[in-house]
Parts: structure tokens; C-alpha cells; sequence
């Protein structure tokens, strides 16, 4: 592959980084966590991929792309979240809503990869959150529950691991522009 490429991502428990090194290693881009590349060197890359987990509906890290957006504009740009819940059609438009303010939509590819969930290694502040997220959920009955609340659920009691290399097929193909990874 000729076009320089630029995988960028930060993370916050690890999943982000997995994914981020797994597209940087097929794609052999260059891979920076969100600390160790500053705006000037985003001219370099005609394709940039950046990768944030998401936390409380906001894309970790993303702020560093959108603050850039002028800069990079005229890039190949792909975005990419982790998180634990399956990504609708509309929590889609509500990632990018919520996410996107100096970013133009229309100018990015979006993807969304599963992660993990450790309750026993989260931060004090998260474990308030899920606390409180379990509380939420225990008030549902079973029929009330989805895949993804039972998912945060069996979280509490045990590690979940829901990553997969093969998910980030489809990105890897769109930027190589081949059939095969």
C-alpha cells in the first residue's frame, strides 16, 4: 500500500488499543496513541483513522480530531468507537450528533467495534456509573432486558471479552480498497 495511513486512538482500559494496533498491524499504518502525535504531523498522512472508546455517549478522545478537522478535511478519514452496546442506525446518528461539531459527517467513514467490561478494574467514578447503571437495569424485568443489558449484567459477575479481530474487516477492506485483508 502506497498512501501513508495514521492509526490513531486513545484508550482508557485497553480494547481501543487492540483494535487500533490489529488495523495499524493489516493496514501497516503507523500507529500513535492520541499523546504521542501532535497536529502538525497529521499532514502527513493522506488517511487517518482514529479510535476512541465510548463513555457516557461521548467518544473518547475524538475532541483531538475534531479540533484538527480544518487541517485534515481533504483526508481520507475514518472513525472508529468501542463500546459494549450493538450501534443502531440511530445511536449512530446520535454518536456522531453528540461527537461531530467541527467534523462533517458526510466526509467520514464510522464504525463501531465491541469491547470488554472488568467492573474489578474500573476507575472509582466508572464504578459509580455502572452502579448506577445496574440499578437501572435490576428494575427492568426479564422480557424488558436486551442482549446488551444482559451483556452489562453478566459484567458485574464475571470479565466480559466481547472484541473480535475479524470485525474490523470492512474498515480494512474500504481503506486498502481490496476484497481480500
Amino acid at each position: 500500500m502506497s498512501e501513508k495511513i495514521a492509526v490513531i486512538y486513545k484508550t482508557k482500559y485497553g480494547s481501543t488499543k487492540k483494535y487500533a494496533g490489529w488495523i495499524a498491524l493489516k493496514l501497516g499504518a503507523d500507529l500513535y496513541e492520541i499523546s504521542d502525535i501532535r497536529s502538525k504531523h497529521l499532514i502527513e498522512y493522506e488517511t487517518i483513522i482514529f479510535g476512541g472508546g465510548v463513555y457516557r455517549g461521548k467518544i473518547n478522545g475524538l475532541n483531538f480530531i475534531d479540533q484538527n478537522y480544518n487541517k485534515i478535511k481533504d483526508k481520507n478519514i475514518y472513525i472508529f468507537s468501542v463500546g459494549m452496546e450493538n450501534v443502531s442506525e440511530d445511536r449512530k446518528e446520535l454518536l456522531i450528533k453528540n461527537n461531530f461539531k467541527n467534523i462533517e459527517a458526510k466526509n467520514i467513514k464510522f464504525y463501531n467495534f465491541k469491547g470488554e467490561l472488568d467492573c474489578s478494574s474500573l476507575s472509582v467514578i466508572d464504578k459509580i456509573m455502572m452502579k448506577a447503571l445496574k440499578s437501572m437495569l435490576n428494575k427492568k424485568t426479564e422480557s424488558e432486558l436486551t442482549e446488551d443489558d444482559k451483556v452489562v449484567l453478566r459484567g458485574f459477575e464475571e470479565k466480559v471479552n466481547l472484541t473480535d479481530k475479524s470485525s474490523i474487516k470492512a474498515l480494512v477492506e474500504e481503506v486498502s480498497g481490496c476484497a481480500e485483508y
